[in-house]
């Protein structure tokens, strides 16, 4: 019993040593279920439209597109304000989205291009929300648990898919997908009552950054210049482009490959949950230093596993092969997250953490389009196949060349 004490304590450093922490983490646990149905249930709408996989890509475009633009913004407002403030606005905004389309679908006006537009109304939020959350966790919890608060909102928020895409499975087929919206435009109130709860003294603030001009450019030239950072970025980078468009591969694999309807959709969406929860909870067991060594093996096995998933001949195995494809998948995205994370000086972090989320979502453009036509001309498979022979390729190559561990990276 004490040996399992013991694991607990470290699994939930985090939570136990920061109350800021638990009450963002409780928030997120109602917020994200309510994401996840937003998700699931926008893939269904538009597959319905469109029975068209370029549509679904299009639609990852604009919500995501506006990282690309806008994200390295998004960092220098992380950097130079209250990161709390800046959240509790984009969950507002995010609120409104879901309650919209909850309001189009129920009037029975919905059309593709109020989709498109809510989805990049979405975009440019999400390009405020990532840099500020990202960089908010060191804030919350200070260095020493970053790692594991990383690890444990991972948790929380893939654990939560495992409910919510089941549940949106089950109510769109039930009631159809605007109750879906519904619940997560009103999930949003958890969050935001967590944010207004929280004790700004007790957070582990930092000295924020001036309004100099070429203050953007500098961070970027920076990042690009410090080779500790600029490796993992790129590698992710490319792994985020072309392996991790699960919101265009997943609809197509359920509906053109499987033969099945949103209840199929749904179970692919909570067993690839159930794998990244896993995962999760791993990486924050263990609390260990990330290095590129470990980025490049989870990158290779991303790959591997998304091979075997691609090759699942019916509903049944594809559900277990979803499994170990989302636990190496979560291992991937927090160690190279908390490898950013540590390396990027604390005024920078913010800018820093922008890029990594125009890598991971402002990749979307370009990459779900790309995943969308490759599955129009050559089949649901062979996303999968496409994607895992690019991780395989990148986790190679980064093994081969993981430099030993530098010393932490000066300050800008």
């Amino acid at each position: 019993m004490s040996r399992l004490g013991d694991e607990m304590r470290r699994t939930f450093a985090a939570v136990r040593g920061s109350r800021n922490f638990r009450l963002y983490l409780t928030g997120q646990l109602v917020s994200a279920t309510g994401t996840w149905m937003n998700f699931t249930a926008a893939s269904w709408l538009i597959y319905e439209l469109t029975s068209d996989g370029v549509a679904l890509g299009v639609n990852g475009a604009l919500m995501f597109g506006p990282m690309l633009v806008l994200g390295p913004y998004g960092g220098v407002l992380a950097d130079r304000f209250d990161k709390r403030r800046i959240l509790i606005l984009t969950q507002v905004a995010f609120a409104a989205q879901g309650l919209a389309m909850a309001a189009l679908v129920a009037s029975g006006v919905i059309e593709l291009w109020m989709v498109y537009t809510l989805s990049l109304i979405t975009g440019v939020f999400i390009s405020l929300d990532n840099p500020a959350r990202q960089s908010f966790y060191v804030e919350m919890v200070g260095e020493e648990h970053l790692t594991n608060a990383v690890s444990l909102h991972s948790a929380t928020f893939t654990g939560s898919r495992i409910l919510g895409s089941a549940l949106a499975g089950v109510l769109i087929a039930a009631v159809g997908v605007g109750v879906c919206f519904l619940i997560d435009g009103l999930s949003y109130v958890a969050v935001i009552a967590a944010l207004v709860a929280m004790r700004p003294e007790e957070l582990h603030a930092h000295e924020r950054t001036q309004r100099d001009r070429g203050h953007l450019l500098a961070g970027l030239r920076y990042v690009w210049s410090t080779a500790e950072l600029r490796r993992p970025l790129v590698a992710a980078a490319i792994v985020f482009t072309v392996a991790f468009q699960f919101g265009v591969s997943i609809p197509l694999f359920a509906a053109d490959t499987l033969r099945g309807g949103p209840e199929v959709l749904g179970w692919l969406g909570a067993f690839a949950g159930i794998g990244l929860f896993l995962g999760a909870i791993m990486m924050a067991n263990r609390n260990v230093r990330p290095t590129m060594q470990r980025l490049g093996i989870f990158a290779a096995a991303f790959g591997v596993t998304m091979v075997i998933a691609g090759l699942a001949p019916f509903a049944l195995l594809a559900y277990v092969a979803m499994v170990p494809l989302g636990f190496v998948s979560m291992s991937f995205m927090i160690t190279g997250n908390t490898l950013l994370q540590l390396r990027a000086p604390a005024q920078a972090r913010g800018r820093v953490m922008a890029l990594y989320g125009a890598a991971f979502l402002g990749s979307t453009p370009i990459g779900s389009v790309l995943v969308g036509w490759i599955g129009q001309v050559a089949g649901a498979r062979a996303t999968f196949f496409v994607g895992g022979a690019v991780a395989l390729v990148v986790g190679a190559a980064v093994m081969r060349r993981a430099p030993v561990e530098a010393d932490p990276v000066p300050a800008v």
